[in-house]
């Protein structure tokens, strides 16, 4: 399509979707507002359990993600309508009128999308390059369908921290603090959430009430009703707060359904006409390109109370205009909420994930003199946790611009730079700084004067990722900034990862230790680095680690097939959102990656041990796939279990040029760490690599696992009297029923299986004794 034609075509839609957006509006107002809320929330409940009740008894997700999106498109619009215009006198309800909205909502929706590929198509450069016309067309359309990304469950965990910096302020101006106002924001996504089917037993249990009142009278219960209600005036008071929440979108009312108080919810709310700017004259009037009103204040003020219409905007826009009005009513805390603000963002990743960092050194505003430009430079948080290295910095603002991306996409690209863009080059300016010599001093900045607070060595980290952290999520640019052309992996390697506040609330609990937590962020990075592969946010990445671990390297066999230059993963997040769904959700185990138990308790004793190197080894048994589980599985119990007649047993497990050496020693015998190293080195030698992972588990005669700890293997260079007996060693495990073959499986981690043995051989276990007396039992 030439650049008139698709002006033509623009300009068409455009104008279709004002007419069909201001048809919304009518139909809209037309109708009393808690009868056409009672009737939307009606027909999404019909439609849902529909779907979820299919002839096959199996949920289709895919049809319940596009039932929740249309009926999410929709109630902004009623939002918006009702915030535009006062309320008529003769409004009535028709369900003709309903109906067609469902149609015209669905019908604007759909233009919507249109003229966001229309309009993005063709774009040959901008700020971002040729990836120009992409990042337009995924903000527009992000812009258009992207609502509650969230999980309703965790919001008030997530307004509790990130409020409680403001907790005295919150509380002299609106009389209540972070913790109360989290709850309130809880309360109101359950209201949505369950707010039926609680609505649906509060009336079952009245009738049921009913019923067995009139039976003790022995009456019909139409005859006693009258006389059920004056006995039971609460009851009956519930019985008809339930209808409302069932039929009179009551499930919407947050002043009934939270504790928060009206002055709050004033600031958060519009009042009926008040909003004059959605549906003014102009280019995109009343379309969905224009800011909606519910991005500015999500709730809405009918009659005496207050109404969260549209439940995801109330999560998130709520958050923002909180604070917005919190510093319109108290303008002189602006530099101090700046200031508290950065704080909290710059602690935020150490403190929610402390559990998956124990132990680690954290240094916040550590100051290093740049050895390019010889000016101190400041960098927000560090954090080193064995061969670990976070890179973490925070931007406390907004995650995203309330500009459509329609009317300016230039703030919206600039979104992009600040929160991507402004923290990648902070982080590649400290990395620059790492490489610059064998050890570099770090700094606190205490009176105006620099201190040296530490010193670090960039070899001394298998791993190092640097960070950008936003309070909001930032998706989907988080996860596509690594298509930016500015932004390529620090020193040739180190990839770059976008997060938010929200996704570690989220990661901490589905990485509940610290060597989970470390290898998918080792995995994370790795497709962080791989452009061309296309996940849309954080829970995608989690939900693809947890289905099929080293996911980074199937992308990249995809993309090396070269049937395709792109790769997408659509739907990986199911596993994740799954977990969160359920009513009793905290009560049901997480998602997790299968291991055997044999697995987990060495997994468990390195991290309760937490030797140098640690992680290494934890990361290494990781990266096995479910084979290779097993297989490590069946050799630490075999093995294991002869050590009451055996004090040590060692075995090599390999895959991919990366073996594992595993030496097991009776706890109840001291570790001779000469023989050790020498076995070590023999197995070294005897696949000629040095890229050996080793560890040394003592086990106690109960079979538990008394530590666990990695350690480096030294093979020799050459062949000499004293390092005689290694090579003659290394020469006995290349022999005949000794030597190891890889079994390679589909994903690229490799697992061991032992070649057929003669009876007589020595035992490929490295034990010395004959097979027949060893595993050959």
């Amino acid at each position: 399509m030439d650049e008139q034609k698709r002006k033509e075509a623009a300009a068409s839609l455009l104008k279709e979707m004002e007419k069909t957006a201001a048809r919304m509006r009518a139909l809209i107002v037309a109708v009393p507002p808690h009868d056409l809320l009672g009737f939307i929330y009606a027909q999404y409940m019909m439609k849902a359990i529909a779907i979820q009740g299919a002839v096959s008894g199996q949920s289709n997700a895919d049809g319940t993600d596009d039932l929740i999106n249309e009926n999410q498109f929709l109630l902004e619009y009623v939002h918006a309508a009702l915030a535009t215009d006062p309320e008529p006198p003769n409004a009535t309800f028709d369900e003709a009128s309903c109906a067609e909205l469902f149609e015209l909502s669905r019908k604007l929706r759909g233009l919507s999308m249109v003229f966001a590929i229309t309009t993005s198509a063709d774009i040959k450069n901008g700020v971002f390059g040729p990836d120009t016309s992409d990042i337009e067309f995924r903000a527009k359309s992000t812009w258009v369908m992207l609502r509650g990304n969230r999980y309703q469950v965790l919001e008030e965990e997530f307004y509790r921290y990130v409020l409680a910096a403001h907790d005295d302020v919150l509380i002299e101006v609106y009389g209540v603090g972070a913790a109360e106002i989290a709850e309130g924001f809880q309360a109101m996504a359950n209201a949505t959430r369950t707010g039926h089917s609680d609505a649906m037993s509060e009336m079952m249990m009245q009738f049921e009430a009913a019923q067995a009142f009139a039976a003790a009278r022995g009456a019909a219960l139409e005859d006693v009703m009258d006389e059920w209600v004056t006995a039971n005036a609460e009851e009956s008071k519930a019985a008809g707060r339930a209808m409302d929440d069932m039929f009179r979108g009551g499930i919407a009312n947050v002043s009934r359904h939270t504790n928060l108080p009206s002055i709050l919810l004033e600031d958060l709310a519009y009042r009926r006409g008040e909003e004059t700017e959605f549906f003014a004259l102009g280019d995109f009037s009343g379309t969905p390109y224009r800011t909606l009103p519910a991005r500015k204040k999500p709730l809405i003020q009918l009659g005496s109370d207050y109404y969260a219409i549209d439940p995801c905007f109330a999560r998130d826009a709520g958050y923002r205009a909180l604070l917005y009005n919190l510093l319109q009513r108290k303008p002189g805390y602006k530099r101090t909420f700046e200031d508290r603000q950065k704080t909290m963002s710059e602690a935020a990743f150490a403190d929610i994930l402390s559990a998956q960092l124990p132990g680690a050194a954290i240094f916040q505003e550590v100051y290093y003199k740049d050895p390019v430009s010889r000016q101190w430079s400041e960098n927000d948080t560090l954090i080193l946790i064995d061969d670990v290295l976070f890179l973490v910095e925070a931007k406390a603002g907004a995650a995203a611009t309330i500009a459509s991306p329609a009317l300016d996409f230039g703030r919206h690209a600039q979104a992009v730079q600040d929160l991507v863009i402004k923290a990648y080059k902070q982080c590649e300016r400290f990395f620059g700084y790492l490489a610059s010599a064998d050890e570099v001093p770090l700094f606190n900045r205490i009176d105006g004067k620099y201190q040296e607070c530490a010193r670090v060595s960039r070899s001394n980290y298998r791993v190092m990722v640097p960070i950008g952290l936003t309070v909001e999520s930032f998706s989907p640019f988080s996860a596509y900034c690594k298509e930016l052309p500015q932004i390529e992996p620090l020193l040739g390697k180190h990839a770059f990862v976008s997060l938010s506040i929200d996704d570690l609330f989220v990661l901490k609990r589905l990485l509940p230790t610290p060597g989970a937590f470390a290898h998918y962020v080792e995995v994370r990075q790795a497709v962080a680095g791989t452009r061309r592969a296309h996940l849309f946010d954080e829970f995608d990445h989690l939900g693809a680690y947890l289905k099929t671990n080293r996911f980074d390297l199937t992308i990249a066999n995809q993309l090396k097939d070269g049937k395709s230059n792109m790769v997408v993963w659509d739907g990986m997040s199911e596993i994740v959102d799954t977990a969160f769904a359920g009513e009793n959700w905290e009560d049901g185990p997480l998602p997790a990656q299968s291991f055997p138990e044999e697995v987990l308790r060495l997994l468990q004793a390195l991290d309760a041990t937490r030797a140098s190197g640690w992680l290494s080894v934890d990361s290494h048994i990781r990266n096995f796939d479910d084979q290779g589980r097993k297989n490590l599985a069946k050799m630490l119990s075999d093995l294991r279990q002869t050590l009451a007649r055996f004090p040590t047993r060692y075995f090599l497990q390999g895959g991919d040029g990366a073996p594992l050496f595993v030496w097991l020693n009776n706890s109840a015998h001291p570790i001779d760490w000469a023989k050790v190293n020498e076995k070590a080195s023999a197995a070294a030698l005897s696949i000629k690599s040095t890229d050996i992972t080793c560890v040394v588990a003592e086990v106690g005669v109960d079979g538990f696992y008394r530590s666990a700890r990695s350690f480096a293997v030294r093979m020799p260079t050459k062949r000499t009297i004293e390092n005689m007996e290694i090579y003659e060693d290394a020469a006995r495990m290349t022999q005949r029923g000794r030597t190891v073959s890889f079994d390679h499986s589909k994903n690229g981690i490799s697992s061991i299986r032992s070649n057929k043995q003669r009876r007589n051989d020595p035992c490929s276990c490295g034990s010395g004794l004959k097979y027949k007396k060893c595993h050959g039992r």
